[in-house]
């Protein structure tokens, strides 16, 4: 369902042209939709229980296309640990619902209203088409994080992955291919910014990951378009070491908090604040710690950290690094962005000396860099990290674990990890909503996901007499 034109795109281990997207058109968009809005009856007929049949047959396909799935995902993102995890990672999601949604989907039984005559029904009723407009930076996984949910649900799903990584998608059709029910519910369409208008005027809500930035105009389109906009935002993720944490725990936490895949995760640990009087012996663990990764160059298969993404974000990480250098920070180890093979990979980078004007504190870097600044009491630890427009996660390191709860409770993020870091990456029963401009809308995670993709219908139905609505009979008064 593709017009003649289409879009070059970037191989980011190498610099080159290597691939040619194809752009759907606004009328290709909108026909799309058409088709999947006219299956989702049939697929919300089945009932909830045939549909999870169908999304584990899904899984066993996934299954069974794993490697072509990895190698289109590292071709995308120049990184193969990563792949693997995204494969696992949405087959583990299509688990979960498969063993939670069955009791989450059963209607509740009738009851009895207040107004003795009057039986209550509550229905869940699903969206008919759910838009997806997802990310680079974990191409498939946040493309079927969402997806999964709403198909349980009964909704049909859309799914407008980024124009940055856009391998995979052929791949992921094929392997939806294998599975009939489920490829008349569920369709991709590629393009850049009009593709996902067109995406958010032909659907019933819309999910965006992504940035903030473009997450405000996504809300503006679906308030135009009068849909639900469930958004999940940028991220300037703080954590904050205590004086009784154990350094050697907190240092390999937040080495791979900040690092992993890059960096280039909306719940990377983006700034760390240290307790002054084991500031010293953190630095020290924790550069011990990032030193030893390398990045996968020129071997994909060795190595921990690799090459940023999206060629976007390359001038932003030179910019902050070089703002943070210029005001003073000193890199403790890593420092550079190194052109290698024709792509850009960010050394892994501990700065110090770092202050709040620096724009690497403030703005999002999305890059495998983590600055770390001193405080003295949990007040001032507590305000440093809030003093952020985003709010999405956060992560406190306490042997006092009543403490930690203490400080947690006045974080502005909407989920705090305690005595590890980034655990919202994998740790998806619990609900949690982001704070502030990191995001809109009801929780990704936890049994309240499922939540965002039906309306509740009510039937009242009276089946005891008398509507209460009537007026008394009249009755006749003296003189008549």
């Amino acid at each position: 369902m593709t017009d003649a034109t289409s879009l070059p795109t970037r191989n980011p281990r190498t610099g080159q042209i290597d691939y040619q997207m194809p752009v759907h058109s606004d009328a290709a968009v909108a026909a799309c939709a058409a088709s999947l809005r006219s299956a989702q009856p049939a697929w919300c007929a089945l009932g909830a229980t045939q549909r999870l049949a169908v999304l584990a047959r899904l899984a066993d396909a996934i299954e069974a296309d794993r490697e072509a799935l990895a190698q289109a995902l590292s071709a995308d993102t120049g990184r193969r640990l990563e792949s693997m995890m995204e494969v696992t990672g949405v087959q583990n999601t299509i688990r979960r619902w498969l063993n939670d949604a069955p009791a989450l989907l059963v209607d509740e039984a009738p009851r009895r209203s207040r107004i003795p005559t009057v039986q209550v029904e509550q229905h869940k009723r699903p969206y008919a088409v759910a838009g997806v407009i997802s990310p680079w930076n974990f191409p498939l996984m946040l493309s079927m994080i969402d997806a999964i949910p709403a198909l349980a649900v009964g909704c049909a799903v859309l799914i407008k992955p980024s124009e940055a990584t856009p391998r995979f998608v052929p791949v992921i059709e094929r392997t939806i291919a294998k599975v009939p029910e489920l490829a008349a519910v569920l369709a991709f369409v590629t393009g850049a910014a009009a593709t996902g208008e067109a995406l958010i005027r032909n659907s019933d809500l819309i999910c965006f990951t992504g940035s903030v930035r473009t997450g405000r105009r996504v809300c503006e389109l679906a308030a135009q378009a009068f849909i639900p906009a469930h958004l999940e935002l940028g991220g300037k993720d703080a954590a904050i070491v205590c004086a009784d944490a154990d350094i050697a725990l907190a240092a390999r936490a937040l080495a791979w908090g900040s690092m992993v895949n890059a960096g280039q995760a909306c719940q990377s640990i983006e700034r760390c604040y240290v307790h002054r009087s084991v500031h010293a012996p953190f630095v020290k663990a924790l550069v011990a710690e990032v030193a030893a990764l390398r990045h996968n160059y020129p071997d994909i298969d060795q190595g921990q950290i690799g090459p940023i993404i999206a060629a976007v974000q390359v001038p932003i990480v030179r910019r902050h690094l070089q703002d943070a250098i210029d005001k003073g920070a000193r890199a403790a180890v890593g420092g550079k962005v190194l052109e290698q093979g024709g792509g850009f990979w960010c050394e892994p980078t501990v700065l110090v000396d770092v202050t709040h004007d620096m724009a690497i504190i403030n703005e999002e870097t999305f890059a495998a860099i983590l600055p770390v600044m001193a405080f003295d009491d949990d007040d001032e630890a507590v305000a440093l990290a809030n003093s952020t427009v985003f709010g999405l996660s956060a992560c406190i390191f306490s042997r006092n674990l009543d403490q930690a709860r203490g400080m947690a409770a006045r974080l502005q993020a909407g989920a705090v990890s305690i005595n590890d870091a980034s655990l919202t990456a994998i740790v998806h029963d619990a609900v949690k909503q982001s704070f502030k401009s990191s995001g809109l809308g009801g929780s990704r995670m936890g049994a309240a996901s499922l939540q965002r993709f039906y309306r509740q219908q009510a039937f009242m139905i009276n089946d005891g007499g008398a509507s209460p609505w009537w007026y008394p009979k009249a009755t006749a008064t003296a003189g008549t």
